[in-house]
């Protein structure tokens, strides 16, 4: 089955990120990361996935990734598409959803560690799970074997920790309202009441006091909303490392040299 992939590059309203200042840029999606531009190289590894259909960027300012080496032979043959980001996450979501064909998966624009190999791996074990919505996530200890510098919180269940990979899975139409979760920017580890909001205080303190497996607490989510909503575990921790700050821009330029490294070798 081939799947819509909605790449999220949008930027906050009114303000110029301190990556894509640094870069002289009007956006950080667009800030290159050892050369090349953050959403270039998503959409380089999204177009590669063998899974992947059509694929839409969600924008605010589209001329500027428009002109991108690998973004515009997409756009003249009509598989990559523009549509507008609005005010917040969610709003943007919908927007990027409008008419298109499900399944659709949801990925950020700064994941520039994410391979197509890592989003064939995620399509494949959504499909398989028959998720109505999921989210990727990817074990502790392989984050920090991945990079120890590469995130500092996790979600902490019985059967351990996980971190947040970006990249989610809506199955349907139906299940597009699993995206109001990201109402308020998403980011539960910093801000755990938004997962009070998101999910319910029980779930919160369940999720505070780390009881349950991912699975429960997960399928805790599936009743609140009234469809299944599945974990999705990675193979790789690189894949939960995502171009935040300056402190992870540092660690995506060092791994992906190591990646071009190994390659060479």
């Amino acid at each position: 089955m081939k799947v819509t992939a909605l790449i999220m590059a949008g930027k906050r309203s009114g303000v110029l990120d301190p990556l894509a200042e640094r870069a002289n840029v009007a956006q950080k999606c667009v800030a290159p990361v050892l050369g090349v531009p953050m959403v270039e190289r998503v959409v380089r590894e999204v177009a590669a996935c063998e899974h992947v259909d059509a694929i839409r960027i969600v924008a605010h300012e589209p001329d500027e990734i428009a002109e991108l080496p690998t973004v515009k032979p997409l756009v003249e043959e009509g598989r990559l598409t523009f549509h507008e980001g609005k005010f917040n996450i969610v709003d943007s979501v919908f927007s990027g959803a409008e008419g298109a064909q499900f399944p659709v998966m949801i990925t950020t624009a700064d994941n520039c560690l994410v391979t197509s190999e890592g989003y064939s791996e995620f399509i494949t074990k959504a499909l398989a799970a028959e998720a109505g919505a999921a989210a990727a996530l990817a074990r502790k200890q392989d984050v920090q074997a991945a990079d120890p510098e590469g995130q500092k919180k996790f979600y902490e269940f019985t059967d351990g920790g996980y971190s947040n990979c970006n990249t989610y899975w809506i199955g349907s139409s139906e299940a597009l309202s699993a995206a109001e979760i990201m109402r308020e920017g998403g980011q539960f580890v910093k801000f755990p009441r938004r997962i009070a909001k998101a999910f319910g205080w029980m779930n919160l303190i369940r999720f505070y006091f780390g009881w349950g497996t991912k699975e429960m607490i997960f399928g805790q989510v599936s009743k609140r909303f009234g469809f299944k909503v599945t974990p999705i575990v990675m193979s790789k921790g690189d894949y939960a490392i995502d171009v935040d700050n300056f402190r992870t821009f540092d660690v995506t330029e060092r791994m992906l040299k190591k990646r071009e490294a190994d390659a060479s070798a």
